[in-house]
């Protein structure tokens, strides 16, 4: 069912966003985040239980606030560029360069901007406008009804930067047919890739349904302008999985993704891997899998004459969903882009567009973690194959045959070890090439 021809506009500065896992922000470090082309600051004041976020500009002379601190006597963020010092609420609480007299109500007009903010379903969420803090007020998250523990559900929530903008993501998240071929030997399989059946259920402004069924059932949701989510059900075990995706607009050209990956079987092994495995082993995977086709095809599209009606040649039931997103866009997105600033058009290379350190590792506490204590034990088991090697070396000839042999074997297995971790396990945080070709 699609609704009929409407003049309405959607206005994406009225939604909230999810911009991180909570688990991934650092309580006693401000991180810089951009949506929809707004910088802003994340940061806790001490002894609070919620993460607060600003527009990342001081008041005084506009510097990032995100280059400053959380000051360890007031539990203010501090500029530092002048050392002015804001409250929870964005209340100028210090000038430094002031007279002693500086009086309260001089203050309050001083205001860093604070924007509305909500922690649900493990993620921090922020509502761009801050001028429309009412309507903030009054419109519910769209969160997703899998993420729900008293259902047996668990998952896991993974944000990543990406290197396209967030038109191509929505349009690669709501279409399932490319998995058995981007994806393939990660999550899908050339040779067993087959027509899907697509049965579009509603089109409206607010929400676009649609349903697929074959080897199991999949319903999938696009609520604008994030949320896009894949409810898939196998069979009549009772198997649920699911697939929660946060498309975020940062800038043109560019977006940010916070997934969370629900299902409500297998709970035990859910709890006993370390949370940062499945992101090098299978998260990060299946985003360079996309990255640079979707990167290009974007440049493509943006170089075409035509808009996507006559660009995009799209016969197959597959392809429904792609269609009603792009009508969709149409209908209430008049303009392009939807925020005022051009695009960069520039072409990156491999390194640029699969940079899991800078688009991954540092912002996600797990996996940075796991990198630095990689990088400690490589140092260890270097050092212990020269301890084994001193040893040796100082041993009585009579001695050296039997213990030595063991030594120099028990060192040299050191030695191999950091040289697999360094050379196949921390790349898998940092870059790692993806070649379509070579994949068999």
């Amino acid at each position: 069912m699609v609704d009929a021809a409407s003049t309405k506009t959607f206005n994406f500065f009225h939604h909230w966003y999810p911009v991180s896992p909570v688990v991934d922000l650092r309580p006693e470090h401000p991180t810089a985040v951009t949506v929809l082309g707004i910088a802003m600051v994340i940061w806790k004041p001490r002894h609070w239980e919620t993460y607060r976020v600003f527009l990342d500009q001081c008041p005084h002379r506009l510097a990032p606030l995100s280059e400053g601190r959380v000051d360890e006597q007031t539990s203010h963020l501090m500029c530092s560029y002048h050392g002015w010092q804001f409250d929870g609420e964005g209340v100028c609480q210090s000038v430094p360069q002031a007279k002693p007299d500086f009086a309260p109500e001089q203050r309050s007009q001083l205001c860093a901007t604070a924007l509305p903010t909500q922690t649900e379903n493990d993620l921090l969420w922020v509502w761009p406008d801050a001028a429309s803090a009412d309507l903030a007020a009054q419109t519910p998250l769209p969160l997703s009804p899998q993420i729900d523990a008293s259902k047996g559900f668990v998952w896991d929530s993974y944000g990543r930067d990406l290197a396209y903008d967030w038109q191509t993501l929505v349009e690669n998240v709501v279409d399932p047919s490319h998995v058995s071929f981007a994806h393939h030997g990660v999550q899908g399989d050339r040779a067993n890739a087959a027509p899907l059946l697509m049965e579009i259920l509603q089109s409206t402004m607010e929400r676009i349904e649609s349903e697929t069924k074959g080897r199991f059932t999949s319903h999938l949701t696009f609520e604008p302008p994030c949320r896009v989510e894949y409810a898939m059900t196998f069979g009549d075990t009772g198997k649920k999985v699911g697939l929660v995706t946060y498309c975020v607009p940062t800038v043109p050209g560019r977006c940010r993704i916070v997934a969370q990956f629900p299902r409500n079987f297998a709970q035990r092994i859910h709890r006993l891997m370390p949370r940062w495995w499945p992101h090098v082993t299978m998260r990060n995977q299946v985003l360079d899998g996309d990255m640079v086709l979707l990167h290009q095809q974007e440049q493509r599209l943006k170089q075409q004459p035509q808009n996507w009606k006559t660009a995009y040649k799209l016969p197959a039931t597959a392809d429904r969903f792609v269609i009603e997103f792009r009508k969709w866009c149409d209908r209430y997105l008049p303009g392009q882009p939807f925020w005022e600033r051009a695009g960069p058009t520039e072409t990156q290379d491999h390194r640029q567009m699969l940079d899991r350190y800078h688009q991954h590792t540092q912002h996600c506490q797990s996996c940075r973690g796991a990198l630095t204590n990689i990088r400690r034990l490589q140092w260890g088991l270097s050092g212990w194959f020269v301890v084994c090697l001193m040893v040796v070396a100082v041993l009585p000839d009579g001695a050296r045959l039997w213990p030595g042999l063991l030594l120099l074997g028990l060192g040299t297995l050191g030695l191999g070890g950091a040289a697999g971790l360094r050379f196949w396990l921390e790349p898998k945080f940092v870059f790692v090439d993806y070649i379509h070709a070579d994949r068999k």
